[in-house]
């Protein structure tokens, strides 16, 4: 779900000038040691000790502790870091009440779980910092401002030091106008004043705490929701057009689609906080997961169920509600909160469609199995005290994606008709949106990015891609991170700008998805610039190191080598060292998981894109003719969609057939089905046809490799021939070297293009032997 423009108060134009990023103390230790606190000067502890002595407490310096502030004894450690924890109870007193997270308006009058604003505050030297998670499906950013001054004139923590996010369950009052359904008029100003007052609760509890990062692979709990679909499954959008080349929930039928359009993030990230005696205070958790949802009525989704399956385990003390517990714990010590923010999953979900026999878990079984994941990684971590802590907020300028003359016409008519009532059907909800995009224009959305020492979180307010956490986690400076998503705001969708080609739901321009193309860079750059600021170190980079088959092929000094593990276009860096870069046309996704990743990276993670109607074009000029080509291959596509299944590998002019070329691709339907074909040119421009023998399963990586010597062909399947030609055609002439290009994914005249993935696909500028070539194969099991 989604929505930028439906708030509790009107949209903002367009700002036209951009604030500066808020300012930071500089606490940070030289880079050797970086988490240890500098600590507030002598002077200001003892003033801030004097303030809270008197009794200013919450209304003047945020409720630190007394004492809080007080010069240590001769000896004793120095503060470091503090924490406070609270959970409000924002269940609706008046029943019932407007639920967004559907498509039309609707309202539901029973509980079925309590809903909480969790929040934890954190303190060190003069800094302080408020995460506050909340029970809800999105936020405006001006009830989350409104909120943010209240809490900040109550406990001095300044507004942006405040990280507001929704969990994004779908079965909670509608705090945010979305698609059909308007914000519940009564439910707002609660919201707003409880979120208030979360953040004044927990900074009235801090203690001294320590921190510790953890992290562990929960991919069994998630998987993608957005596929692609095959060519001749193409859909129409709410315009009326044949735009959805993917959508969400399209792999029910997998013989319908060739793939998902996506990677996911399969990390369940935590952030443990401690008393200093070691007794848990805190567990922020981060998950890539959409939701769950199960019952037409009020519930925190698993998220809830989540806080309190985890507490149980680290405490043993499980409220009636299994939803957290009471700001405030025992001898007026802060009590125990576990909280799970929305990670970036506006293309995932639970269900792997892979596996259409897998027995779904309930959802208290869903939640209680994260717990454990959860539990498992949390055991013996080594917290500190000794972090400083840092944070940034940037406000940046988007535009919409408003509506042409032709379609805002179309879109008035059909809003007049309505009078003023919701709309009913898919056609309402878009016409009037289109309408909120055209008076709107565009708006401001709120970036954050704070550190804890070494671990840093990023705040997206969007439903944001899998793939962009991804971005964002593997370049970030720090890696210990979690990237948030709905939070400080509820902008929409925020597909990678190569995902709108494809359409479907998440792209549709609408209030659920009408951030301009280009916002999700946008997004990741400002971020990764903010991180880079609060560690005072570059990003890393996101390519991955050579494993023991890229180095082996390196060593055979290719002419060309794309690795096709970037992840985002237009340009496939080669990784030769020749720099003939290649370039990716539309219709190609990137990151996919690319199979064999001890052997193709150093990192376990080798990456693949995955082609749906682009290609990949180079230039890699031949000195003799004869030459070599590699690469791993994946299919997508059902054998009944076509009688080609797609052209892997071609040589040429762009929409020709060039006498003397090459293509390779892959039979379809039909009873050769499955097995790979070359077509040659001849010189009166006939094409001429040779047939391999070994199937391609479908959705299975295979290593193909062409080696041509003069006349003589031969192509090789997973290390063993599949077919040779012994007279394929040559060119008559000469051709001029920029004249010929490689089209990987494609053929040159745009027939038939490859649906699936390819991967670490190289061109020698030679006929390699086939002991060079057994160099390229992983080890037989």
């Amino acid at each position: 779900m989604h929505s930028p423009l439906s708030t509790s108060s009107p949209p903002s134009r367009r700002s036209t000038a951009e604030p500066e990023p808020s300012s930071i103390p500089d606490h940070r230790a030289p880079s050797a040691s970086r988490g240890v606190a500098g600590g507030a000067p002598l002077a200001a502890a003892l003033a801030l000790a004097l303030i809270v002595t008197l009794g200013l407490g919450l209304g003047g310096l945020g409720g630190l502790p007394q004492g809080a502030g007080q010069e240590p004894p001769p000896g004793a450690d120095p503060p470091g870091l503090m924490a406070g924890t609270a959970v409000i109870d924002i269940t609706p007193t008046t029943l019932p009440v407007l639920v967004n997270g559907g498509f039309t308006s609707r309202s539901f009058d029973r509980v079925k779980t309590p809903l909480k604003a969790r929040a934890l505050v954190l303190g060190a030297g003069d800094e302080r910092v408020a995460v506050v998670v909340v029970d809800t499906c999105m936020m405006p950013r001006d009830l989350l401002d409104e909120a943010k001054a209240m809490a900040a004139e109550r406990t001095g923590i300044a507004a942006d030091r405040m990280l507001i996010a929704a969990t994004h369950t779908h079965t909670a009052p509608s705090a945010m106008g979305a698609l059909g359904t308007c914000p519940d008029p009564v439910y707002v100003p609660f919201l707003r004043q409880k979120l208030a007052a979360a953040i004044e609760a927990a900074a009235a509890t801090m203690v001294p705490a320590e921190v510790a990062f953890a992290r562990t692979d929960a991919g069994e709990f998630n998987a993608l929701r957005r596929w692609i679909l095959r060519p001749d499954r193409v859909t129409d959008d709410p315009f009326g057009n044949l735009t959805v080349r993917a959508n969400m929930h399209v792999a029910r039928d997998l013989d319908a689609v060739t793939g998902e359009s996506g990677p996911k993030d399969p990390e369940l990230g935590l952030i443990s906080v401690r008393h200093r005696d070691g007794r848990p205070l805190a567990v922020l958790a981060n998950y890539s997961m959409h939701y769950y949802g199960d019952e037409a009525a009020l519930s925190a989704d698993y998220f809830g169920l989540f806080a309190g399956e985890l507490a149980q385990r680290l405490v043993g003390d499980q409220d009636d509600d299994q939803n957290g517990a009471d700001p405030g714990g025992d001898n007026g010590e802060p009590a125990f909160v576990a909280m799970m923010s929305h990670g970036c999953s506006g293309d995932i979900w639970r269900v792997d469609y892979r596996r259409p026999d897998q027995v779904q878990p309930t959802l208290e079984q869903y939640a209680a199995g994260l717990a454990d994941k959860a539990a498992a990684a949390l055991e013996d971590l080594p917290h500190r005290s000794d972090v400083d802590l840092a944070m940034l907020e940037q406000r940046v300028p988007l535009a919409y994606r408003v509506p042409d003359r032709q379609r805002l016409q179309w879109a008035e008519a059909i809003v007049e008709e309505m009078n003023g009532n919701d709309p009913q059907t898919r056609e309402q909800v878009y016409a009037r949106d289109q309408v909120m995009l055209h008076e709107a224009q565009g708006t401001e959305v709120v970036l954050q990015a704070l550190r804890i020492g070494d671990i840093a979180l990023a705040t997206t307010p969007t439903e944001t891609y899998a793939l962009t956490a991804l971005k964002i986690k593997r370049q970030s400076p720090l890696e210990e991170i979690m990237v948030f998503d709905l939070a400080n705001g509820g902008d929409g969708y925020i597909p990678p700008p190569e995902q709108h080609v494809l359409g479907g739901y998440n792209t549709w321009p609408a209030r659920s998805a009408g951030l301009e193309v280009q916002a999700e860079p946008i997004m990741v750059e400002r971020l990764l610039g903010m991180l880079e600021q609060l560690a005072g170190e570059p990003r890393r980079s996101m390519e991955p190191a050579p494993g023991p088959g890229a180095r082996a092929l390196l060593q055979l000094q290719p002419a060309a080598y794309w690795r096709l593990d970037e992840a985002a276009g237009p340009r496939a860096r080669d990784a030769s060292g020749h720099g003939r870069d290649a370039i990716y046309e539309d219709g190609v996704v990137f990151y996919l998981e690319g199979g064999e990743d001890d052997w193709w990276s150093d990192d376990g993670d080798n990456r693949a894109a995955h082609f749906a109607g682009g290609r990949l074009r180079a230039r890699v000029p031949l000195e003799s003719g004869d030459y070599t080509v590699t690469m791993r291959v994946w299919n997508g596509l059902a054998a009944d969609a076509r009688n080609m299944a797609g052209w892997m590998l071609s040589r040429g002019r762009d929409h020709g057939l060039t006498p003397g070329t090459d293509h390779l691709g892959l039979i379809g339907a039909g009873e050769q089905a499955g097995l790979l074909v070359w077509q040659g040119i001849d010189a009166g421009g006939e094409p001429v046809r040779q047939v391999g023998t070994t199937q391609l399963e479908r959705w299975r990586w295979h290593h193909v490799a062409v080696v041509r010597q003069g006349a003589n062909l031969t192509v090789h399947v997973d290390g063993e021939i599949d077919l040779t030609v012994a007279d394929a055609p040559i060119p008559d002439r000469a051709e001029p070297a920029e004249a010929i290009e490689w089209f990987i994914g494609g053929r040159s005249d745009r027939s038939d293009s490859w649906q699936g993935r390819l991967d670490e696909v190289a061109v020698f500028d030679r006929a390699l032997q086939p002991e060079e070539l057994a160099r390229l194969l992983p080890p037989r099991e």
